[in-house]
């Protein structure tokens, strides 16, 4: 009994305010999964500048003034486009640069070879990690954060360890999010095979085979709405999945639709929960359109 929220906004007034109004998302599904949470951010000026990329990495083992010297001795001045910035958030330490992702994330991975990234592209950030909802939104400076788009999580976990690579958002692909309530029946399956092909896993979490399975056919060049029909041919089990993109805010659920989801959408936002409660809180929310997703239909809004 995991909970997921999201929000999508269309009113660029309303950018400052990613970050409280999502928080209080957060926090009202605390009950629903008290052992992680995390958030996926989109467009915060802080975390994700233009023109810069931004990697974020787990239990780094480093302080910010370290992995900023180990990153940047890789990059080397040219690449780094004039430095390299990290900040930490609890388990999540966020590394920014100007350069492209695929260059910023190798240098990543050669300054700090057993590193997990959880996050990366040119406008998102995750943020995650173990304990309460209400402690880790504090720890991440949530209320703070502005942005076009965000998802959040909070998770019971039911089928992997609890620690900060099993907790959710899971960003496999640039500027790709996943957060999932529910299980993968034959997730084991779909891991061997996708490993077979290459596809490094970083946890045993069933979510992350999602994540890496949308990651995989979005390489190929599949869409998001076809690469979530995808999902839905080759998944069993009960789950209510939320995907963005750097372009794109998505809800599908299986064909039983067993796991709850609200969607509600106004001309200034759009936003999916667990429950309505969730919602209650933004702003116009009397005003929204409320429907449930229906059962292995993909609802798809883009920026």
């Amino acid at each position: 009994m995991c909970g997921i929220s999201g929000l999508h906004l269309r009113d660029e007034e309303l950018y400052p305010q990613l970050g409280r109004l999502l928080g209080g998302m957060l926090c009202q599904a605390a009950e629903r999964g008290t052992d992680a949470a995390g958030v996926g951010l989109y467009g915060d000026p802080r975390l994700t500048p233009p023109g810069t990329t931004t990697i974020s990495v787990l239990d780094a083992s480093l302080t910010p003034a370290q992995l900023a010297a180990r990153v940047g001795a890789v990059l080397g001045d040219e690449g780094a486009g004039g430095g390299v910035t990290v900040r930490a958030a609890g388990a999540t330490s966020t590394v920014t640069a100007s350069c492209g992702v695929t260059e910023l994330e190798a240098a990543v991975r050669s300054a700090v070879p057993d590193v997990v990234v959880s996050g990366l592209g040119r406008q998102l950030v995750v943020l995650k990690g173990t304990g309460h909802p209400d402690a880790l939104a504090s720890s991440f400076g949530l209320a703070g954060a502005g942005g076009w788009q965000g998802v959040a999580h909070t998770r019971m976990a039911t089928e992997s360890a609890v620690t900060p690579s099993g907790s959710h958002p899971y960003s496999v692909g640039p500027d790709q999010c996943l957060v999932h309530n529910g299980s993968f029946a034959n997730h084991a399956t779909i891991r061997r095979e996708l490993r077979a092909e290459g596809v490094v896993f970083d946890s045993e979490n069933d979510s992350e085979v999602g994540a890496r399975f949308l990651a995989h056919h979005l390489a190929q060049g599949a869409d998001l709405e076809k690469a979530l029909h995808l999902l839905c041919e080759r998944f069993d089990g009960f789950y209510t999945l939320l995907v963005t993109t750097g372009d794109s805010f998505a809800v599908v659920r299986d064909a039983i639709a067993c796991k709850p989801a609200i969607i509600a959408e106004t001309d200034r936002w759009v936003a999916m929960a667990s429950e309505y409660r969730y919602l209650a809180g933004l702003p116009g929310i009397e005003h929204a359109r409320l429907f449930e997703p229906e059962p292995e239909e993909v609802h798809l809004w883009q920026r």
